[in-house]
């Protein structure tokens, strides 16, 4: 009898030390201080949401070096977004991730070409270096696979203009994916241009930024290209100048500037010293001025947005903050949430693969991002040959 009973606590020990470790593995992953009871349910979750992935749109991944690939991979993990393939050729990346978000070895892939005719995504988000991306259009086009890529749309002008050609000879949608076109509060400052309640636009100011990617801690593998001339086209004029271009053009209807001036500073060569860390850019149309702060400087992160018409003015602090001035009356408000496809990325390329008419005229829509290409083009030659450009 004791040696029954001897047997038994020995088996129900290695049974509790068995869960505890499967416990305390999950909690390590997950980062997070839960109980076992907690991490079990999450991985019953994380099971539930891939069975869920099946019906969805079939997405591909190209990179993992930006670090914006959190955003989708968390969507990924809540059951958010069918993504059928990575394509990465670094293998460390896979790890990574893979622990990360707890994603299955079949995902990856070393080469884009290979695991787009293995898993035939209907669309491919580009999460590597902007000089990239032109790579990922080269290969997905042919193949009738539409791409969304994170802000801007390319390195150079160049470059985008390859990727535009491509683009309409192979009918696919070529979407570029900013935060602020998520914001509601820009949204709704948009929507009240779009009334006429301040009147015809004659300023707009931008101010985008932050204290700077190494200071706010942005991975060596995101750091590696951003940092580059060549792989990221610039320092913070590209990204953050991007911000306020896409905007403008946006608020503009899509008008084209007829001339760009810049300056850029590099106040930091040490920490930066391929590219400029600052950039001023003033952008003129017929009847307006637009201005775009870019910095990697500023002692707190910033995406706001003035906008100065004939009778009001417009201010948007942050994601839902703003205030509006129309005469003498000033109101300070939350803009209401964004409601599907206009809330996030997922929903908006679903909807946009669907009915690429309706997303033509928007912040991601090709058409305007050749203009904020234009625009950037036009700023880093005004940086080089010190004068205003005229297009």
């Amino acid at each position: 009898m004791k040696t029954k009973l001897k047997n038994g606590f020995s088996y129900q020990c290695k049974m509790l030390l068995a869960i505890l470790a499967f416990a305390s593995l999950h909690l390590t992953n997950a980062n997070a201080q839960t109980t076992p009871t907690d991490s079990l349910a999450k991985v019953k979750a994380d099971s539930l949401a891939a069975r869920r992935l099946a019906t969805g749109t079939k997405v591909g991944i190209a990179g993992l070096n930006h670090d914006h690939i959190h955003l989708i991979l968390n969507e990924y993990r809540h059951g958010n977004v069918n993504i059928v393939g990575i394509a990465e050729p670094d293998k460390k990346l896979w790890q990574k991730f893979g622990k990360a978000y707890n994603l299955p070895d079949s995902l990856f892939f070393e080469d884009l070409k290979t695991m787009c005719q293995k898993r035939k995504p209907t669309i491919v988000l580009g999460y590597n270096a902007v000089g990239k991306h032109i790579d990922i259009v080269e290969t997905c086009a042919p193949m009738g696979i539409s791409v969304m890529v994170e802000k801007p749309l390319a390195a150079t002008l160049e470059q985008a203009k390859r990727m535009e050609f491509l683009a309409l000879k192979y009918y696919i949608n070529l979407l570029t994916n900013y935060e602020t076109t998520w914001y509601s509060s820009v949204q709704s400052a948009y929507n009240t241009v779009k009334t006429d309640s301040i009147g015809v636009i004659r300023k707009m100011v931008f101010h985008d930024g932050h204290q700077g990617p190494r200071e706010i801690g942005c991975s060596e593998d995101f750091l590696s290209w951003l940092t580059d001339p060549e792989l990221n086209g610039a320092g913070a004029l590209n990204d953050f100048g991007c911000y306020g271009a896409d905007m403008m053009t946006w608020l503009m209807q899509g008008q084209r500037p007829i001339a760009v001036t810049a300056v850029a500073r590099h106040y930091k060569p040490s920490v930066y010293p391929k590219v400029e860390d600052d950039a001023t850019i003033i952008v003129e149309y017929p009847n307006a001025t637009g201005m775009i702060e870019a910095s990697w400087n500023w002692p707190f992160s910033i995406k706001d947005m003035e906008i100065f018409g004939a009778k009001g003015y417009i201010h948007t602090f942050d994601s839902d903050s703003l205030q509006i001035r129309i005469n003498n009356n000033t109101r300070e408000f939350k803009a209401p949430p964004l409601v599907s496809p206009a809330n996030a990325p997922v929903p908006y390329f679903t909807a946009a693969l669907k009915n690429p008419m309706r997303s033509r005229n928007d912040r991601s829509s090709l058409k305007y991002n050749m203009i904020v290409m234009q625009i950037l083009d036009a700023a880093k030659r005004s940086i080089k040959e010190g004068k205003r450009i005229v297009l």
